[in-house]
């Protein structure tokens, strides 16, 4: 039997990860955000960019609200840019500035 891939997703939109790049949100749509892991702690023998007993260990994640536009200069699609201090808290700021880029269509 073949096994069905299921597309992880936060709060209905898409997460997809590349290396220390996750992308959050839909090419279809007009915005998406990128976060990027800048910096990680090492746990035991693993670089690790979430939370491991509560405590965070990414020290660096930037996210970036960009446009989906392919005809707009790579400099001209990011709309809003931050660093934030974990990759939950760079998420959920991410997640505000999707939702309300999209309700502003």
């Amino acid at each position: 039997m073949a096994e069905e891939k299921s597309i992880l997703t936060y709060k209905g939109k898409p997460l997809m990860r590349k290396d220390n790049v996750v992308y959050y949100g839909s090419m279809a749509d007009s915005h998406i955000v990128m976060l990027q892991i800048l910096e990680t702690k090492k746990v035991g023998d693993a670089d690790v960019a979430s939370k491991v007993n509560g405590e965070d260990i990414a020290s660096k994640v930037s996210v970036e609200l960009q446009l989906t536009d392919p005809n707009a200069r790579a400099r001209d699609r990011i709309v809003k840019k931050s660093e934030k201090d974990g990759f939950y808290t760079a998420l959920d700021v991410g997640c505000v500035w999707l939702k309300r880029a999209l309700a502003n269509k």
